[in-house]
């Protein structure tokens, strides 16, 4: 008797603060987060920019568009607006973007007929566009009216042994990134307070919200090949409006096939996880703070430890021999 009551403290459960806190506390909470900072580490040294940005986003977007897209200049508002939107889809598995497939996780676990849960995942896909929409509109109007004089319109090359603004700027956002998303996987875990429990009682979408933020805010920073043609045609062009469409269509692309992936999971999958979790409800905090402390710890450490590296500003980051 006195092991079970030990045993309901240390996994028990409390009220769900925020969508990122679901309120049950799993055991070993210190052993999930030794692991998942390990398994974002162990990404970072497999990961392949070469594979993911070239093989993989290059041919996607040739394919769509039907010509070489780096060779070929972006001719026009309409040209401009399909290069954003499939460059977007084409950029979905570069490192950027990573940190999207973590916010699949507070979504899972609806209930109902099919058609009820996939009406449910929809809702939070909506406020999750909400906040990326705003920041890729806002972000994009200002590359339209001023970007010829941004980090990201620059095209030197980067010395050896020093950082250019454009990596620069890179570091500093997606390093902030990670580390947010390292702070939402230790508050879902209950390790550190949750930021979100009380606007969360009164705008219990803020979460989501916020999330796309994040999602968004990945364009500030981004180095893909393909976005900075879309960035340079944008701000050459001086017009805030076209950037702010681009650049709404590019992340709108970013998630287009983690939003079919996960009304795909909800709709026919998500009954049996329903299932799954409520057998254990503790598993879905776990969900949660795995993939935001992965996705975090591997934004950090790929975003900032291993650029240094690569710029010969450090002496050395395993990387694995495809990387």
């Amino acid at each position: 008797m006195v092991q079970q009551s030990v045993k309901s403290v240390r996994v028990g459960d409390s009220p769900a603060s925020s969508a990122f806190v679901p309120g049950y506390v799993p055991g070993r909470r210190w052993l999930i987060i030794l692991l998942s900072c390990l398994g974002g580490f162990l990404l970072t040294v497999v990961w392949s920019a070469e594979f993911v940005d070239r093989v993989i986003g290059d041919n996607v977007a040739n394919t769509l568009l039907g010509h070489d897209v780096k060779e070929t200049p972006i001719a026009g508002v309409a040209a401009g607006i399909m290069f954003a939107l499939v460059s977007g889809i084409a950029g979905t598995f570069t490192a950027c973007n990573i940190a999207v497939f973590g916010a699949m996780a507070p979504m899972l676990g609806s209930t109902g007929s099919r058609w009820t849960r996939f009406a449910q995942a929809l809702k939070p896909l909506g406020w999750l566009s909400v906040g990326m929409i705003a920041i890729s509109a806002v972000y994009g109007a200002l590359v339209g009216f001023v970007g010829t004089t941004m980090p990201q319109f620059a095209t030197s090359s980067n010395a050896p042994g020093a950082l250019s603004a454009r990596s620069v700027q890179s570091l500093v956002v997606f390093g902030l990134i990670g580390l947010i998303m390292f702070y939402l996987g230790l508050a879902a875990l209950k390790v550190v307070p949750d930021p979100f429990a009380r606007v969360s009682r009164r705008f219990p979408q803020a979460p989501m919200v916020f999330m796309g933020v994040l999602i968004g805010g990945f364009l500030i920073g981004r180095p893909f090949a393909l976005f900075r043609q879309m960035f340079r045609d944008a701000a050459e062009s001086h017009n805030p409006l076209y950037g702010a469409a681009a650049f709404v269509l590019q992340s709108v692309g970013n998630i287009v096939i983690m939003a079919i992936l996960f009304l795909i999971l909800a709709t026919f999958a998500g009954g049996r996880l329903r299932r799954w979790i409520a057998a254990k409800p503790s598993r879905l905090t776990v969900l949660i703070a795995v993939s935001l402390i992965v996705a975090g710890v591997f934004t950090v450490l790929y975003w900032d430890v291993r650029l240094l590296a690569r710029r010969d500003i450090i002496p050395w980051y395993p990387v694995a021999p495809w990387g």
